[in-house]
């Protein structure tokens, strides 16, 4: 394995930046010939050209250009991770990981997380918005502590809990033919066009399995990566849409569009909070998993025998 110190890669790409050696010595405060030696034993040790000498400064090799590809990740992760590490020394005590999808983001994260870091300011959050299939996937892998999904995701294989529940609408433009229903069946809207989400979100696979078990199948006429892009297309009168009530009212004070509501069973979803493995979860990460499932006026508290319970055989 090479080895390469960061001081070296740190004037490296100052050369880079500065396409000249002397600028770059000047920059970094140090002498030429002490720039330029090191970058001289970095191709040695490299085996390769990093730099075109020319009379007036310097050119990136192909092998440059790669090297200062990876320098640049390998110093911002430096970076990034004394700032982490400072965090902790300047009194975090305790980090806990979160995989949410768009909703959870959107609807009901905002207020919770709110609440929970007033209450434990020590804490570092760690939030990532993802669609759902991801947030399993990252559960099952280890890469997160707590996940946030859609409740029709296969998750048996994980220790899941309820969070909290959302009404799916259908958003129209305000003189669509179906904007003033007064509410509607996604059978009776599928001849429309629509605008979805791309493949892998969960609401896209249910509004597809919906319409698949009525017979209709939706004209998806374009595909997009958020909630406020479809909005926004149907804004514009390119279609409809189904979307949580909730973030619709979000964007509706900036967009014209309206909201019919949907008769489908399925149109209720619930959100559902998932971990790996209650029983290695961090004391901060128990901490969070109790404030998420854990709603005044709810009706609903997750007991520890409750956890337990849930634990797949």
């Amino acid at each position: 394995m090479l080895r390469v110190d960061f001081v070296t890669l740190r004037l490296f790409v100052a050369v880079a930046d500065e396409r000249s050696l002397t600028r770059a010595a000047e920059r970094e405060h140090l002498a030429l010939a002490a720039v330029s030696k090191r970058i001289s034993d970095l191709e040695s040790q490299l085996g390769v050209n990093l730099l075109y000498r020319q009379p007036k400064g310097v050119e990136l090799s192909p092998a440059g250009h790669a090297l200062l590809h990876h320098a640049r990740n390998l110093l911002d992760g430096l970076q990034q991770m004394d700032a982490d590490l400072s965090e902790f020394s300047q009194g975090v005590k305790g980090h806990v990981r979160i995989h949410a999808n768009t909703s959870a983001v959107i609807e009901f994260l905002p207020e919770d997380l709110s609440d929970f870091a007033r209450l434990h300011p020590e804490v570092k959050i760690d939030l990532e918005e993802r669609v759902s299939s991801d947030t399993l996937r990252a559960l099952r892998e280890g890469l997160t502590d707590i996940g946030i999904f859609a409740g029709h995701m296969p998750a048996d294989d994980l220790q899941v809990f309820s969070y909290r529940e959302d009404r799916l609408v259908l958003v129209t433009p305000r003189d669509h033919p179906l904007a003033n229903h007064s509410d509607i069946a996604l059978r009776d809207a599928a001849g429309f066009d629509f605008i979805g989400l791309q493949q892998d979100a969960s609401l896209h696979a249910l509004l597809q399995q919906s319409a698949q078990q009525v017979g209709m199948p939706l004209r998806l006429r374009i595909q997009v990566r958020s909630f406020e892009a479809i909005c926004r297309m149907i804004h514009t009168g390119m279609g409809i849409g189904v979307l949580p009530e909730q973030v619709v009212r979000n964007y509706l004070p900036a967009l014209d569009v309206a909201i019919v509501p949907l008769m489908d069973p399925w149109a209720l979803r619930e959100l559902k909070l998932g971990v790996r493995n209650l029983e290695s979860l961090s004391v901060t990460a128990r901490q969070m998993l109790d404030h998420l499932t854990v709603r005044e006026g709810s009706g609903y508290k997750t007991t520890e025998s409750d956890r337990f319970a849930s634990k797949p055989s």
